[in-house]
């Protein structure tokens, strides 16, 4: 099977060690990746790294030295769909604007003629130098796709603009410059033609104009499954409540929200052309009956303060309605403490699921960053128990498991 070819350019930057990430990612995806590297990169992340998460050598030199062969600056031009400089220093962009050649990199670009995706990276005030951005226009005018840095604290010490957009936003970049799915062979898109809504995040319930009810959910697993669909060739719509990782900008559809009513109205919108609902938010069960206007004061509140609250609408029991939506494959998750596998069966029974995901966030560690573990659980048990990962390769595994469900025609479900 044919896969798009992504050829990674490493230059010196502090940032460099985000590509290290990148190259993971892009290989999660779906990516056939290779890797070329600046001298002044090498100072920075050893070349060794990237053979290790490539898989291949990692061209380094024009002479044919190490990893890299004579013809390397000619070939991996030609092999490559996509290009990507990350981290782009001011150095790289004034070279490339300007037709120098005189590294593996540098002249990798210029043998280059397919899409090219650039992730600036330096100090604010190099990136705010006309010189630069008048570079960097010249790049866009040939066509390269540029993902903006952002602002952030810089290696000088400070925090500003001209931090390196974050990996996963690059991945999103390249995605949808790629074509909008990371395989171009349709055996590697079986999601294509599908619609796909995702939840995701926490959602906020205020209290008054200051104040709200929230929870722990940081939104990173309905990110990467929402990624990880649309790399399937899923056009995703993503609803999502205030979100600690960045949200995918390569989907057909980001919808923020805060509240749960919020989310429940979203999904009710767009749930009419879905083909299928991975429900992975964790929407309020209860919002504050009243809301004031403004910061209530603690002077006027005493010694304690009780707060009545009202159920919210449970999107699942009430707004996915199955004799309504009988061919949408419906995905659920349930976050438990205790007897997971029991009280997980029970609301995939109660709400009508096709398919729930369990989880314990205090022995799993579910919210945040690190190693987790889900169990996947259908009408007839248990399906699948993972083994301790992260939340991408969770994605990848959990939906190779449901696409055949996710794929398949309406007259056969």
């Amino acid at each position: 099977m044919s896969r798009a070819n992504v050829l990674l350019l490493v230059t010196g930057g502090i940032a460099a060690y985000k590509s290290c990430h990148l190259t993971r990612l892009l290989s999660r995806a779906g990516f056939s990746v290779r890797v070329a590297m600046t001298r002044s990169a090498q100072r920075f992340v050893g070349h060794v790294t990237f053979r290790s998460l490539s898989g291949h050598g990692v061209a380094t030199d024009l002479w044919g030295e190490g990893d890299t062969d004579p013809l390397d600056h000619v070939n991996l031009a030609r092999w490559a769909d996509v290009a990507v400089v990350a981290p782009a220093t001011a150095n790289l962009l004034g070279k490339a604007a300007n037709g120098i050649g005189d590294d593996i990199v540098t002249t990798l670009l210029l043998a280059f003629e397919r899409e090219l995706v650039l992730a600036p990276a330096m100090n604010d005030g190099m990136w705010r130098n006309p010189a630069v951005q008048a570079n960097l226009q010249t790049l866009r005018d040939r066509g390269a796709h540029v993902v903006e840095p952002g602002s952030g604290w810089l290696a000088c010490g400070i925090e500003a603009d001209g931090r390196m957009a974050e990996p996963e936003e690059i991945l999103d970049r390249v995605i949808a410059v790629a074509g909008g799915a990371a395989a171009r062979d349709v055996d590697d898109q079986p999601l294509s033609g599908r619609s796909v809504l995702v939840t995701a995040g926490p959602t906020r319930e205020p209290l008054d104009a200051i104040r709200y009810l929230s929870n722990r959910s940081t939104g990173a697993m309905g990110v990467a499954l929402a990624r990880r669909a649309a790399s399937l060739g899923a056009d995703v719509t993503l609803i999502h409540g205030p979100l600690s990782v960045p949200a995918p900008a390569a989907l057909g559809r980001l919808i923020p929200v805060q509240t749960a009513a919020d989310m429940a109205a979203a999904v009710a919108k767009h749930l009419n052309k879905a083909d299928a609902l991975i429900m992975s938010a964790a929407v309020a069960d209860f919002t504050p009956e009243t809301v004031s206007e403004g910061k209530l004061k603690k002077e006027s509140l005493g010694t304690s303060w009780n707060v009545p609250m009202t159920r919210t609408i449970d999107i699942l029991a009430d707004v996915v309605d199955r004799e309504i939506h009988p061919d949408v494959t419906v995905i659920g998750f349930a976050l438990e403490t205790e007897d997971l596998e029991i009280r997980a069966t029970e609301k995939l029974s109660a709400k009508g699921m096709d398919f729930i995901v369990a989880n314990d966030p205090v022995t799993n560690g579910t919210f945040g960053e690190g190693k987790h573990q889900i169990t996947l659980i259908g009408p007839d048990g248990v399906i699948w128990k993972s083994d301790p990962a992260g939340k991408d390769d969770l994605a990848n595994e959990l939906l190779s498991r449901l696409v055949p469900y996710m794929a398949r025609d309406k007259d056969d479900a």
